[in-house]
C-alpha cells in the first residue's frame, strides 16, 4: 500500500477512535458504598410480556432474587398475583423483607383476586413488613378516592402490617382524607417525568417530600418509587441516560442514608415490555439491565456506553475493507480527497453501527419493530445516496487530472470528411422557432451534410406548411416530411428519417426542433469519428434566453449542473447519458444495434446504452455548440422530468440484467454511473412513500400515544445530518464547476429540489405502467396566471400542507414535555422542502418580476464549460 494511502488510513481510523472517545467520557458522580435500602421487583424476564400472558416461573424469580442477594435490604412488589406472588416466600430466604402490592384497576374481575392474594400473602410471610393497595390507581382515574379508601379499609380489617396506596406527591397533597385512611403515606418522586433537569432533580424531589412532611407532620413517609430512567426521550429540561441514571442514583443514596429515609429505587431490572404501556421510557428504570447486569457501578467513573470500544471496533472493521479498496484504487485523487472519504465510509459505518445497536436495544413493542425495520431500510438507502454523493464531490473537487478530456478540433474540416445526415424531429412546434433553427443548420462550415425535417402527427397545416416551404427556400440540403398519422413518437419520426438518410452519409446527428447550433459544431465534433471504437459523440444542452427572466435562470442553471458536473464525472468512466440534441452518432453502429427504441420514451438515453453494451465508445465535451429554449413553465419543466424518469424506469425494466455484477457487455464503471445515476431518482420515490407515512405516524401518535412513539434519534439526527451534507454538497459541486453567483446556484438547488415529486410520481408510474404516451415539453408559452402556478403545484402543495399540519400538530401537543417532538417536527419540515421548493418555483414562474440578487454578472453555460 502507498504511504500516504497508509497515512489516510491511520488518520481515519485514530479520528474515529476519538469520537467514540470523546462521545463516551467518563463522568466521574458521588460514590456509593452502602446497602440500598429497597428497590421495586417486577420479575418479568427479558422476552416476557404480562400483557400477552407471560408470568416468570419460580426458578426466574430465585435468580432475581439472588442477583439483588447483598445489595439491597427490601424489596417492593406491584401485584399479588401472576407470579409476583412467589417473591415473598422465596426473598426470606434471602432475607429480604418484602412491601407487598395488589395492583387496581377499578375492575372487580381484576382487583377481587389482587386484594384476596394480597391478604393472603401479608398472612403467610413474616417478611411482608407492610401492603401497598394500588399502584397510581387514583393518578390513572382506574378508582375514585373513596373508592381506594373502601379498598385500603377492607385490607387493613384482615391483616396486622401497615397498609397504604403508592400515588405521587401531589395527590397526598391534594386529598387528606386518604391521608387519614392510610397507616403511612407512600409517594412516588419522579423528577425525570415531571421535566426536571438532572442536577437539579435530586433537590426537587426532597423538596416535595418536605412538603408532604410538613403538611401531614406525624405520618410515616415511604418514597414507594424513585429514580431515573437510562432510556427515553427528553422531557422539557429532562434528558435520560445512563450517566443520568448513575448521577441520580448515587446522589439521591447518599442524601436517603443522611436523612435516614424509608424508600425504594425505582426499579431493581429493566422491563422491555412497559414500551407499550409508557414509551421507550419505561424500559429503562432500572439498576440491572433485562439481562440482570448492573448498568453502572456505584463508584467510579460512569460511561454513557460501557461497551463503546468494541463498537468502536466493529464500526473500524465494517469500514476498513471499504476503505482499504477506494485507497488503493484512487491513485487520480489529491490526498485531501483521499481522506475526506475514507472518513465518510467510517462515518458511515459509524452510523449503522449506532442504528443497529440502538435498534437491538428497543423493547417489544409491534409499533416499534415495524418502525425500526422501516427506518433502517430508508436510513440504508440514505446512507448510500451519502456515498454516492460523497464520492462525485470528491472526484470533482480533488481528481488531479482528467483521463477523457476531449477538446473541440480546431481547423477547416477536410474536403473528404464524411458526410452527416441531420435529423431534426418535431410536433406542434412554433413554426418561427423551426425557421430558427433552420437558418442556424444553414450557416455550418462543415462541407458535406444534409438535413432531414420530419414533422409528425402535427394536425394544423398552419404549423408545418410554414416549416416545408422554408426548407424548399434553404435549397436542396433541406428536405421537409410531414406524417400525418405515425407510430413510435419521437423515435419513430427519427427512424423514419434513417430509411430517407442519404446512402453516403456516415454520421448521424440529432438535434431539437428549438436548438441554434454554432456553425463550427460539426468540424468540432466528427473528427473524432476516425476513431473507429467511436459510437457516439455528445456535447451539453445549453439554453439561450433566459437572462431576463427568474424562473427560466433558475432551471437554466439547474441543467448546468448536470451537464458540467455529473456528465464530465461520467464521461470519465465512458458512461455518459446520451441526449437526443446535439448528438452525432456513427449510423453502422446505430443500424447494429436495431435503431431507435419506439417502446421508450427516453430513446436517447437507451440508444446510449445499447451502444455501450457494444462495445463502443462516447466522446463528450462540455463546450457548448448550440442553444435551445428552456420551458416556459413550470407545468413543462416538470412533464419534461417526468419523461426522463419515467424512460430511466423503462430502461431499467428492460436492461436490468445488464446492469448487474454478473453482466458482462457493460463495464464495471458504466453500472456504477448508470445505476447511482438512477438512484436518487428512486430516491425520490422513496420519499413520496416517506412523507405520507411520516403524516400517518403523526396521526397515530396524536391519537394512540399509548401505543405510538416518536422515531428514535438513531435515525431523525443522521437523516438531518445527510440532508444538511447534500445541501453543502451541491454548492460545493457548483462552485467547483459551474460559474454562477451564489444566489444563482440556491436558485438552482431549489429548481432542482422542485422536481422531487414529479420524478417521484414518475418512477412509481413507470414500475407499474408501461407504454406511457410521449410528452413534448412545450416552448414559447404563454406566461400561466396566478391561479394556474398553484395549480401547477396542486399536489405538491396538498403534501406540503400535510407535512406543515402534522409539525405543528407534533409541537402543540408534545412540545411543552418532549424535546424529541420539536425534532421530529423538525423533519416533517425538511420533508416539505421539496414541495416548498416546487410552489415557490411555479410562483416564480408566474411573477416574473421576481429576480435573483447577483454579486456579479450572468454567464452562460458556454462559459461556464471553460
Amino acid at each position: 500500500m502507498r504511504k500516504s494511502a497508509i497515512v489516510v488510513l491511520l488518520l481515519v481510523v485514530i479520528g474515529n477512535v476519538a469520537v467514540w472517545a470523546l462521545s463516551n467520557r467518563p463522568v466521574s458522580e458521588r460514590p456509593w458504598a452502602g446497602m440500598i435500602s429497597g428497590v421495586g421487583l417486577s420479575p418479568f424476564q427479558h422476552g416476557q410480556n404480562p400483557m400477552s400472558g407471560d408470568r416468570p416461573s419460580a426458578e426466574d424469580v430465585e435468580h432475581d432474587l439472588a442477583v439483588l442477594d447483598g445489595q439491597v435490604k427490601g424489596v417492593r412488589t406491584y401485584s399479588a398475583v401472576n407470579g409476583s406472588e412467589l417473591i415473598p416466600e422465596l426473598a426470606r430466604d434471602h432475607g429480604l423483607t418484602v412491601t407487598a402490592g395488589a395492583w387496581i384497576q377499578g375492575k372487580p374481575e381484576i382487583d377481587e383476586p389482587e386484594i384476596a392474594g394480597l391478604i393472603r400473602l401479608a398472612r403467610a410471610n413474616r417478611n411482608v413488613r407492610r401492603v401497598l393497595v394500588g399502584n397510581e390507581a387514583i393518578l390513572r382515574a382506574d378508582v375514585t378516592v373513596p373508592q381506594a379508601i373502601d379498598y385500603i379499609k377492607r385490607v387493613k380489617r384482615q391483616v396486622t402490617v401497615p397498609v397504604s396506596t403508592a400515588e405521587p406527591w401531589h395527590v397526598w397533597l391534594k386529598h387528606p382524607e386518604l391521608v387519614e385512611a392510610v397507616d403511612f403515606i407512600a409517594v412516588h418522586l419522579l423528577p425525570y417525568w415531571e421535566g426536571v433537569p438532572v442536577d437539579q432533580s435530586v433537590a426537587y424531589a426532597m423538596s416535595r417530600f418536605h412538603e408532604i412532611q410538613q403538611k401531614y407532620p406525624g405520618k410515616h413517609i415511604l418514597i414507594s418509587e424513585i429514580g431515573w430512567p437510562s432510556e427515553g426521550p427528553w422531557r422539557r429540561g429532562a434528558e435520560a441516560s445512563l450517566v443520568n441514571q448513575a448521577m441520580f442514583t448515587r446522589n439521591f443514596l447518599n442524601v436517603a442514608a443522611q436523612e435516614r429515609l424509608d424508600y425504594y429505587i425505582m426499579e431493581a431490572f429493566d422491563q422491555p415490555w412497559k414500551r407499550t404501556i409508557e414509551g421507550s421510557a419505561g424500559t429503562g428504570w432500572g439498576l440491572w439491565d433485562s439481562h440482570r447486569t448492573a448498568k453502572f457501578p456505584m463508584s467510579g467513573a460512569v460511561i454513557e456506553m460501557p461497551d463503546w470500544p468494541v463498537m468502536c471496533a466493529i464500526t473500524v472493521a465494517i469500514a476498513l475493507m471499504p476503505m482499504m479498496w477506494f485507497l488503493l484504487r484512487r491513485r487520480d485523487l489529491k490526498p485531501g480527497g483521499l481522506f475526506f472519504y475514507a472518513a465518510l465510509i467510517q462515518a458511515v459505518a459509524s452510523v449503522l453501527v449506532w442504528t443497529a445497536t440502538s435498534a437491538m436495544s428497543s423493547g417489544l413493542a409491534l409499533s416499534t419493530e415495524i418502525a425500526w425495520s422501516l427506518l433502517i431500510f430508508a436510513q440504508l438507502i440514505l446512507l448510500a445516496l451519502l456515498l454516492i454523493d460523497g464520492h462525485e464531490l470528491t472526484e470533482v473537487v480533488w481528481t488531479a487530472a482528467f483521463r477523457r478530456r476531449f477538446e473541440p478540433v480546431k481547423g477547416s474540416p477536410a474536403a473528404d470528411a464524411p458526410k452527416v445526415s441531420i435529423h431534426l424531429p418535431c410536433y406542434n412546434e412554433p413554426p418561427h422557432m423551426v425557421m430558427q433553427t433552420l437558418d442556424a443548420l444553414a450557416r455550418l462550415d462543415y462541407p458535406d451534410f444534409e438535413v432531414l425535417v420530419v414533422d409528425n402527427n402535427t394536425k394544423d397545416e398552419a404549423v408545418w406548411r410554414p416549416v416545408e416551404a422554408f426548407c424548399e427556400q434553404l435549397g436542396p440540403r433541406f428536405r421537409f416530411f410531414h406524417l400525418p398519422k405515425w407510430p413510435g413518437f419521437k423515435a419513430g419520426a427519427l427512424n423514419f428519417a434513417l430509411t430517407e438518410t442519404a446512402a453516403d452519409a456516415q454520421i448521424v446527428a440529432v438535434i431539437d426542433s428549438d436548438y441554434q447550433v454554432s456553425p463550427d459544431w460539426l468540424s468540432s465534433t466528427v473528427p473524432y469519428f476516425q476513431q473507429p471504437e467511436v459510437g457516439f459523440v455528445q456535447s451539453p444542452q445549453d439554453y439561450r434566453d433566459w437572462e431576463s427572466d427568474t424562473f427560466k435562470t433558475m432551471i437554466n442553471w439547474e441543467y448546468a449542473g448536470f451537464f458540467h458536473i455529473g456528465m464530465v464525472q461520467r464521461n470519465e468512466q465512458n458512461a455518459i447519458i446520451q441526449h437526443g440534441t446535439m448528438t452525432l452518432i456513427r449510423k453502422s453502429a446505430l443500424e447494429r444495434v436495431g435503431n431507435w427504441a419506439e417502446w421508450c420514451i427516453t430513446e436517447d438515453a437507451e440508444l446510449g446504452l445499447r451502444l455501450f453494451q457494444d462495445g463502443l465508445e462516447a466522446v463528450y465535451m462540455p463546450e457548448s455548440f448550440g442553444k435551445g429554449l428552456v420551458p416556459d413553465s413550470f407545468s413543462g419543466y416538470k412533464t419534461q422530468r417526468f419523461r426522463w424518469a419515467y424512460g430511466a424506469v423503462q430502461i431499467m425494466k428492460r436492461h436490468w440484467r445488464e446492469l448487474l455484477p454478473s453482466g458482462t457487455r457493460l463495464s464495471k464503471g458504466q453500472k456504477y454511473h448508470f445505476v447511482t445515476g438512477w438512484l436518487p431518482w428512486i430516491a425520490d420515490a422513496a420519499h413520496l412513500i416517506v412523507g405520507v407515512a411520516a403524516v400517518v405516524w403523526t396521526v397515530l401518535l396524536l391519537t394512540l400515544p399509548k401505543y405510538f412513539e416518536f422515531p428514535p434519534n438513531a435515525f431523525m439526527i443522521p437523516t438531518l445530518s445527510v440532508f444538511a451534507f447534500k445541501v453543502a454538497a451541491c454548492l460545493a459541486l457548483y462552485k467547483a464547476r459551474v460559474k454562477c453567483s451564489f444566489f444563482q446556484k440556491i436558485g438552482a438547488a431549489i429548481a432542482g429540489m422542485a422536481l422531487t415529486h414529479t420524478v417521484g410520481r414518475a418512477v412509481w408510474q413507470g414500475l407499474f405502467t408501461a407504454g406511457r404516451p410521449f410528452v413534448r415539453t412545450p416552448k414559447c408559452e404563454n406566461q400561466p396566471k396566478l391561479m394556474q402556478g398553484v395549480l401547477m403545484a396542486q399536489e405538491e402543495l396538498v403534501l406540503m400542507s400535510g407535512l406543515w399540519l402534522a409539525a405543528l400538530a407534533t409541537v402543540l401537543v408534545f412540545g411543552h414535555e418532549n424535546r424529541d417532538a420539536f425534532l421530529w417536527a423538525g423533519l416533517l419540515c425538511v420533508q416539505s422542502l421539496p414541495y416548498l421548493a416546487a410552489l415557490t418555483t411555479s410562483m416564480i414562474n408566474v411573477f416574473p418580476e421576481f429576480t435573483l440578487r447577483r454579486r456579479r454578472r450572468a454567464v452562460s453555460v458556454v462559459e461556464a464549460a471553460d
